[in-house]
């Protein structure tokens, strides 16, 4: 199966073929994926080298003169090294971009903490207007990637990985889809960690919800979720453990609740290892959180 990466480039190109206002703006990493659609548009796929905070203030020209500016690079060098231009010259001016970013918080570890992301959603929820799809499997990152693109003026970070879901689910930039009903407490499982929850929560009463648009927060899912599965409610992310904790909590203000979330943690890991590795040191493979889940959930989840 096909990485959500190795999706993103075809779509694009397809999408400059339909749409002459979607413009490419890259800084090396990503450029052979559009070779082919360079020759066909060079004036819209624009490599500006490695200088990410003029990626990020040329997409922002881009914009400035009407067209819907797609920006590629990895997770770190797109929100984090250049974050004042994503604040300055895209919020402050109030333009839209589509940010599609790949290798998440470790997909690459043997590139070190410098290719590494954890926080990249954290950072962009201190702005204001960001809609954040974190798609689970290469079909829905197609789909929202379209979505992005297609979404006005608007600004729209992508988060891409290598880490995928065994299938599809059905996703429409917006909603959380309900995977299972249950009544000791409900999960909230965004993109790519799904299939681990699934394992981990096999066999215990709980719901489980399905995001892949975390901003905005689907609180009207969350809230209809919690009138039968009752308020104590885990958020699994693969970024930093914690991120929706307070949307969480907003969607509940007027309810007795209790909230754990679930993810990357704060310390760093020197030691490059796998992907594999990473996820069981963060606890985020199945068996560690069904220990964590089930937990916190208490007895009265469990199905024996």
């Amino acid at each position: 199966m096909d990485t959500m990466r190795d999706r993103f480039a075809p779509v694009v190109s397809r999408l400059l073929d339909e749409d002459p206002r979607v413009a490419v703006v890259l800084a090396e990493i990503g450029k052979d994926g559009f070779a082919e659609a360079r020759r066909r548009h060079p004036d819209r796929v624009i490599n500006v080298g490695i200088r990410e905070q003029l990626l990020v203030g040329a997409a922002a020209g881009l914009a400035l003169t009407g067209l819907r500016p797609v920006v590629h690079t990895f997770a770190s060098f797109l929100v984090e090294r250049p974050f004042e231009q994503v604040k300055l010259d895209l919020g402050h001016q109030d333009v839209g971009a589509v940010l599609v970013s790949a290798a998440a918080s470790y997909d690459w570890p043997a590139g070190g903490y410098t290719h590494m992301a954890p926080g990249d959603v954290a950072l962009l929820d201190t702005l204001d207007g960001w809609t954040v799809h974190v798609p689970g499997h290469p079909d829905e990152a197609e789909t929202l990637l379209r979505h992005a693109v297609a979404a006005g003026d608007d600004k729209v970070y992508v988060r891409l990985s290598v880490q995928s879901n065994a299938q599809a689910r059905p996703v429409d930039g917006e909603r959380f889809v309900t995977v299972r009903e249950g009544r000791a407490g409900v999960v909230v499982a965004v993109g790519p960690v799904l299939d681990a929850v699934l394992e981990a929560t096999e066999g215990l009463d709980a719901t489980v919800l399905y995001a892949t648009t975390v901003r905005p927060f689907d609180a009207d899912a969350l809230r209809r979720a919690t009138r039968t599965a009752g308020t104590d409610v885990v958020l699994v992310e693969p970024y930093l453990a914690g991120t929706s904790t307070a949307a969480a909590g907003e969607a509940l203000v007027d309810v007795p609740h209790r909230v754990l979330g679930l993810g990357v943690g704060r310390a760093e890991l020197r030691r490059y290892g796998r992907v594999e590795q990473h996820t069981a040191a963060h606890g985020l493979d199945a068996r560690s959180l069904r220990e964590r889940i089930s937990g916190f959930f208490g007895q009265a989840a469990a199905g024996s």
